[in-house]
């Protein structure tokens, strides 16, 4: 077995041709999808970055793993304890040592571990690379430098797992300036119009309209990367944004197509199993996050899986919409090598279906976000339900319902209007917590741990000043309500 994971960091699934995006972004995944099976209804459970990686590495949602944040006592998987043996849980049961279990030499291309302190995120791995000195800054011509390095000397041999991580959508929006404006002439997204934006601009949070790098605008930061705009003065930024981020997903995608074209030349392109997904997506103006990746909402969570197997060429280019986690993804691919799903995790497998050909998933799923905001969110049906516990200074209301079939970019709550609906996703909430706050990492919900801490990291000590600048740009009644507000 030879197994390729490409891992495009920050990859929002509708912002790709195969799942329906109006511009060319992905010419080379979409031809992989076709003979593939592209899931459209995969989510991330516990987001933005670490959270995301530390699930799928440990099969477990934050909750039971320990990671929810970006820093600050949640931000480490809790390793053992009192029962902890030689040889820890981590190393037993991740995801790498589980395809180990079944033979594979393991390898990781991935500047992720040093981008956030995340060394456990090696447990299982037999090797690591990175660019040198590279932090996720590095682009896609560095990262597929060395991946054609190893698949040349490597990919011949029988029996390898090889996770190749692209970060090119992810901010600052830095493809090369040699790559042009190919999406100049095309069309933007229909629902982001000058109304919608001119709304944005009155409101706050960090990467909101008027600060969409963080809390203010970095002006020196445009010299270095001149595609990501600092605010969204005008719809000449909103184009600045969509064409950055589409232009990042086109790099990867290239050098998607160069991997494939490598594993042609060497002669193994029908023996290789290839998953192409993400960490998290990206919010592009939904909820006023322009650029970034801080809610619990549908495009922050909900990625793309497309996944080309052995053994399953009757679903070749099927679609399937039942609703999954990524780790019931990488359960089951467990499963289908013939290695058992660990106890511990919380993916479950769907073999017997996907073998089946049926389309079974779960009836809901509930997604975290922890590090920009503390949030969870349901989803079923048409919908989505967020509970916000801090609203990361975006003055979200505490619930939030959105009707994905007629407001697919969550411009309007419905929560007031619709309670028999907000009660249902509220008791699938309550139900899910009932269900696992008794296995919670440390002994409580690690989500309220991080409100006591001070709140989500990327806004901790941040607000003393971030008052100044709404009342210096005309928003004062944002810091009054701010300043008014309990974030304990």
């Amino acid at each position: 077995m030879r197994f390729l994971y490409i891992d495009i960091d920050t990859q929002r699934a509708d912002h790709l041709g195969c799942y329906g995006y109006h511009r060319n972004t992905s010419p080379n995944i979409d031809a992989i999808a076709a003979k593939a099976m592209q899931f459209n209804n995969v989510y991330a459970s516990d987001t933005p970055c670490l959270p995301s990686r530390s699930a799928l590495l440990t099969g477990q949602f934050g909750i039971h793993n320990g990671v929810v944040n970006h820093g600050g006592t949640d931000a480490d998987p809790v390793l053992g304890g009192i029962d902890r043996k030689f040889w820890s849980q981590l190393h037993l049961t991740s995801f790498p040592s589980m395809l180990k279990k079944a033979g594979l030499l393991t390898a990781s291309i991935s500047s992720f571990a040093q981008r956030h302190s995340a060394f456990h995120w090696y447990a299982g791995f037999d090797e690591a690379q990175r660019v040198p000195g590279s932090f996720g800054l590095e682009t896609a011509d560095q990262v597929y430098a060395l991946a054609s390095d190893w698949l040349t000397r490597k990919g011949q041999e029988d029996n390898w797992f090889l996770h190749v991580h692209l970060w090119d959508p992810h901010t600052p929006y830095r493809a090369p300036a040699s790559f042009g404006d190919p999406f100049a002439d095309q069309p933007l997204p229909e629902w982001l119009t000058e109304e919608v934006r001119h709304q944005h601009w009155q409101q706050c949070g960090p990467h909101s309209a008027q600060e969409c790098s963080g809390f203010s605008p970095n002006e020196k930061a445009k010299k270095y990367f001149p595609r990501q705009p600092q605010q969204i003065g005008d719809m000449h930024a909103v184009r600045e944004m969509f064409d950055g981020y589409d232009t990042g997903v086109l790099y990867a995608d290239k050098y998607v197509g160069q991997i494939m074209n490598l594993l042609a030349e060497l002669d193994i392109d029908d023996d290789v199993a290839i998953m192409i997904s993400s960490d998290h997506g990206e919010t592009l103006g939904e909820l006023n996050v322009y650029g970034d990746h801080q809610t619990a909402d549908q495009f922050t969570s909900h990625i793309p899986m497309i996944l080309k197997w052995p053994g399953t060429e009757k679903n070749q280019g099927k679609k399937f919409e039942a609703m999954h986690y990524q780790i019931d993804i990488t359960a089951t691919i467990l499963e289908m090598l013939g290695i058992e799903v660990p106890a511990s995790w919380d993916g479950k497998s769907f073999a017997e279906h996907l073998q089946r050909g049926d389309d079974e998933g779960r009836s809901h799923l509930i997604v975290s976000q922890g590090a920009w905001t503390c949030q969870r969110g349901v989803r079923w049906g048409d919908h989505l339900l967020i509970d916000t516990m801090h609203d990361g200074y975006h003055l979200f209301d505490d619930v939030m319902l959105f009707d994905l079939a007629n407001d697919p970019h969550e411009t309007r709550n419905i929560a007031q209007e619709d309670q028999s609906t907000m009660n249902e996703g509220q008791a699938l909430l309550g139900h899910w917590l009932a269900d696992n706050l008794p296995r919670a990492a440390r002994g409580r919900d690690p989500l309220r741990n991080v409100v006591i801490e001070g709140g989500p990291f990327h806004v901790r000590g941040q607000l003393p000043k971030y008052l100044e600048r709404l009342k210096a740009t005309g928003r004062s009644v944002a810091a009054e309500i701010l300043e008014a507000k309990s974030y304990t």
